[in-house]
């Protein structure tokens, strides 16, 4: 690694434990408020992370629009380099939640193999930001009565914009979330390394919806502001606070 590598590798990581430290100093993790307080409501979430090159471009995005959003980690991403930037969110308010550890198949493991994907990321966030996860997003979408058995979680899915495939662009990426955008509604994007096109539509995304007269809220506060306890042995795979049945 020559020196110019490794020098601009440390900066950036200072620079996110400099960002840490400070969303630390001012924690903002929301309160609850009354339920009759919210009006329309969505929750922003992303998939994939974290990490230290697009991760960090979404919380300077998030902070730019002044909203919240929740984050579905994969454990294996979790260094001590991500870990700084998960702590940033989370002190900025937002959700740290599940994602399995590998991004596997699950529909493919047993009972006892699914839960130690699902343990190793929630120690690994606890580990970090000293909460453990409270939601989870089954990789693929993909699930079965074993999964739905082993996992003691609420599963939550979302309107997505299919922002994996490069080949959808910036202006096709915010067409799908407007168009799908719903009071209690949850947006499904990634934050995975290099998915500018993604931290790009945010710019139209969130003033848009701010325009339509939606609250960006965290995934906890969407189901409160709803007034939807959820069971997690419903086998309900959200997509919106009030739904009931397994797919929105």
């Amino acid at each position: 690694m020559g020196v110019g590598c490794g020098t601009g590798e440390n900066s950036s990581l200072e620079k996110e434990n400099s960002k840490a430290e400070d969303s630390s100093s001012q924690n903002k993790r929301r309160q609850l408020r009354d339920k009759s307080d919210y009006g329309k409501v969505i929750a922003l979430t992303f998939d994939d992370g974290p990490n230290t090159d697009t991760t960090p471009l979404v919380l300077d995005k998030l902070e730019e629009h002044g909203i919240v959003a929740s984050f579905f980690v994969i454990g294996n991403n979790i260094t001590d380099e991500s870990a700084e930037v998960m702590k940033r969110a989370y002190n900025m308010g937002c959700d740290i939640e599940n994602h399995s550890q590998s991004h596997p198949d699950m529909t493919k493991m047993t009972a006892e193999e699914i839960k130690a994907e699902i343990d190793f990321t929630s120690d690994k966030v606890e580990e970090a930001v000293g909460e453990r996860p409270q939601f989870f997003r089954p990789p693929y979408i993909a699930v079965n009565q074993t999964i739905f058995d082993a996992v003691d979680m609420p599963f939550i899915c979302g309107y997505g914009a299919e922002d994996y495939n490069n080949a959808i662009g910036v202006e096709e990426r915010v067409e799908k979330v407007l168009a799908q955008a719903r009071d209690g509604g949850i947006i499904l994007l990634h934050d995975m390394n290099g998915n500018v096109q993604t931290v790009a539509a945010l710019d139209k995304i969130i003033p848009a919806l701010k325009e339509q007269g939606y609250e960006f809220v965290t995934i906890t506060e969407l189901f409160h502001a709803k007034g939807v306890a959820i069971d997690p042995d419903s086998e309900i795979i959200y997509s919106y606070a009030e739904q009931t049945e397994m797919y929105g």
